[in-house]
């Protein structure tokens, strides 16, 4: 395969491995079903391997496609030599097919070809050969743009230019002509006005937040050395002519670079720096994203969801143990102290009445207030209050997910259902909603939406996988990322379990119209059917497996129920006896992990986090003090830290430990419980600057 031998020498993975893993892939395998049930065929490659080896399978095909593109564009046009087919096909990069297909790709006029038909190309030829003649000035123009313009479709030449540029250019910023200072929108940019770093240091969030000022109109970026002479320089031929003629050579390679060939080449470097901090973004959000989904779950307890609210009072929800919504009503503990008093009585009723085990209280508009309104509440059973998340509630409230769900309710009634679902299973809810709009990214409206995307769909997916799904209580939202199924075969799914009750078993979908072999072999081993009467269906165990499990069981004399339950009978067997060409060591050692502890949740215990109870605003926090907090984002520069005041702290990269941090995922990860020492408080621009140094 001579796509598997390119992907395995630039990410440094056996060819063999490539080969198995493309094969797979091309066969319709996902990613987690390869990464999960194919370990001996890939040599045991992870999920990040195999979709690193998918995406460059992609790029790879759609630069053998435009090859053929640029084949087929210079033949029609009868200028196809053998030796630039041979270039053409040697090419490994779009850059380098660009570069050679510059020269005949179909262009507007310009200052070279409308000199060409006023006849001046005979002028520019003599030049370039060192011979003078007659000429008038504006035949000398003529030749000078027709000279810049070959020089500038040399693949060499711009080859070379691209080298000074990779060692001496710099990222540079200024204010936009025709900006005022005093122009309100300066303020937000006014740490990148005359801003200058050499483009190999320049981190992703200031490249994007310099592109940003651009995109505002308020700041003038430039991706260019500082000095036009080594360029120039570069781009003068070896055999320049000598005399006048050379005089005009040099004129036109002037003219060359300034004109056309800086522009583009300043913006290739401008858009590998963009798509570098794209990149970079895109792993940070990602990573964000990946722990708040799988944040630990509070499980199947009986909620009371509150979305708070001051004038509009507090929506208030009661939902059962599976996330049914049973009960709602609003309270309105703000207007007065006669509604206050009312509302302690309301929430001390419905926790009695519908037995609620737990209270879920948005974090926004009201949040701390209501949280206090609820301290002050007595209730006759053991109840834990946690202040959830509200980011995105109210895009999943308005969507058609939320309308289908919920048909008779409004906003605020879906709102505090997602409130109170997301504290019992983060998974579960979350899914429902555009990863864009949960709060956790960085500059992920600046970023290659369509490469967004795919990352923040990986991730999804590969979270739901690697928890597993209930197959009879799951939403079709949820199914959708299971490996194999997707958005149709979801719908399917639920209609055939709300039309036939419940599936038995595993097996049982292949009742479901339109899920075939491929399909079942890709979804199965993520599905959890708790009710089934063959035990492994409630496991990781893919139902491939099944038959060599049971002769497990025979061989120390007991059946797979039993062999599950004991841990001594497990120990006798010998899993060498038990490997085949296609089921090795790997495979075996994953199952015997499912039997010792079958459908295990491979998210943390949950925790009940509390915050300063005297610490409810902004002007309540002040230097020097420590507070706890909860991770609420992380960015490349920093992590931002909920201490409880509607307006989150940020501990910078440099206040995260008593050395140097890269990384700031290294140090805190996405809602851990930390306690943060406060340096500043800037009550004009509401900002708090925390740190981690110098807590005991």
């Amino acid at each position: 395969m001579f796509y598997a031998t390119i992907i395995a020498n630039q990410l440094n993975v056996n060819q063999r491995q490539v080969e198995k893993t493309i094969e797979l892939l091309e066969s319709g395998a996902t990613v987690p079903f390869i990464a999960r049930y194919r370990k001996e065929a890939t040599g045991g490659l992870n999920e990040v391997q195999i979709a690193a080896i998918r995406d460059m399978l992609v790029k790879l095909k759609e630069l053998d496609k435009r090859r053929e593109t640029v084949l087929s564009s210079i033949e029609e046009q009868g200028k196809l030599t053998p030796e630039l087919r041979k270039q053409i096909e040697e090419a490994m990069s779009l850059t380098d097919l660009e570069d050679l297909y510059l020269p005949y790709r179909p262009k507007r006029r310009t200052r070279a070809t409308i000199a060409i038909e006023k006849g001046y190309e005979p002028v520019a030829n003599a030049i370039m050969k060192g011979q003078w003649g007659d000429w008038d000035v504006e035949a000398l123009a003529g030749a000078r743009d027709i000279i810049a313009e070959r020089i500038s479709e040399d693949a060499t030449v711009r080859n070379r230019v691209r080298n000074v540029f990779r060692r001496r250019a710099m990222l540079s910023s200024s204010l936009a002509r025709g900006v005022n200072e005093n122009d309100e929108r300066v303020a937000k940019f006014e740490n990148w006005i005359d801003w200058k770093e050499p483009i190999g240091r320049a981190p992703s969030h200031r490249i994007l937040a310099l592109f940003r000022g651009e995109e505002a109109g308020v700041l003038k970026v430039h991706v260019k050395p500082e000095q036009d002479e080594e360029c120039i320089e570069a781009m003068t031929s070896r055999i320049r002519p000598q005399g006048k003629a050379g005089e005009q050579y040099d004129l036109a390679v002037a003219d060359s670079y300034k004109r056309l060939v800086m522009p583009s080449i300043e913006t290739e470097f401008r858009n590998i720096l963009k798509e570098k901090a794209d990149r970079e973004a895109i792993r940070v959000f990602a990573e964000n994203l990946r722990q708040l989904l799988l944040a630990a779950p509070l499980g199947q307890k009986r909620t009371l969801a509150i979305d708070p609210g001051f004038r509009t009072g507090c929506k208030c929800v009661c939902l059962d143990a599976q996330g049914q919504l049973l009960h709602n009503e609003t309270i309105y503990p703000f207007t007065s102290v006669r509604e206050e008093r009312a509302a302690v009585n309301k929430l001390e009723a419905l926790v009695e009445a519908f037995q609620i085990e737990a209270i879920a209280i948005g974090n926004g508009t009201a949040g701390r207030e209501t949280e206090e309104v609820v301290q002050r509440c007595h209730f006759n059973r053991k109840v834990i209050a946690v202040s959830v998340s509200e980011a995105g509630a109210s895009v999943y409230s308005a969507s058609d997910v939320a309308r289908r769900e919920f048909p008779d309710y409004d906003v605020t009634v879906r709102g505090a259902v997602s409130i109170g679902r997301r504290l019992m299973d983060p998974l579960s809810e979350l899914v429902k909603i555009d990863p864009k709009s949960i709060g956790v990214g960085q500059y992920q409206h600046d970023v290659d939406q369509k490469m967004l995307a795919e990352s923040l769909s990986d991730t999804v997916v590969s979270c739901v996988n690697s928890v597993g799904v209930e197959l009879n209580t799951s939403s079709r939202e949820l199914l959708s990322y299971v490996s194999g199924i997707g958005p149709a075969l979801a719908e399917k799914i639920v209609a055939h379990r709300n039309k036939n009750g419940a599936f038995a078993s595993r097996e049982a979908l292949h009742d479901v119209k339109g899920l075939g072999d491929k399909a079942f072999e890709q979804c199965a081993g993520f599905l959890r059917v708790r009710e089934s009467a063959n035990p492994l269906d409630k496991s990781a165990v893919h139902p491939e497996r099944y038959a060599l499990v049971e002769k497990m069981a025979a061989s120390v004399g007991t059946d797979v129920e039993t062999l599950m339950k004991d841990k001594e009978l497990r120990a006798k067997i010998n899993l060498q006896d038990f490997v085949t060409p296609d089921c090795g060591l790997p495979t075996l050692q994953d199952i015997m992990k499912e039997l010792e502890k079958p459908g295990l949740d491979p998210r943390a215990k949950f925790e009940v986090f509390e915050f300063d109870k005297n610490v409810t605003r902004i002007e309540d926090v002040h230097e020097g003090m420590i507070l706890p907090g909860i991770v609420t984002n992380i960015t490349a520069f920093g992590a931002f830290v909920d201490i409880g005041v509607h307006q989150d702290g940020l501990i910078h990269v440099s206040q995260m430990a008593n050395r140097r941090v890269n990384d700031p995922g290294e140090v805190v990860h996405l809602h851990q419980h930390l306690k943060v020492k406060v340096l500043e408080v800037d009550l004009r621009r509401h900002r708090i600057s925390l740190t981690l140094k110098g807590i005991e």
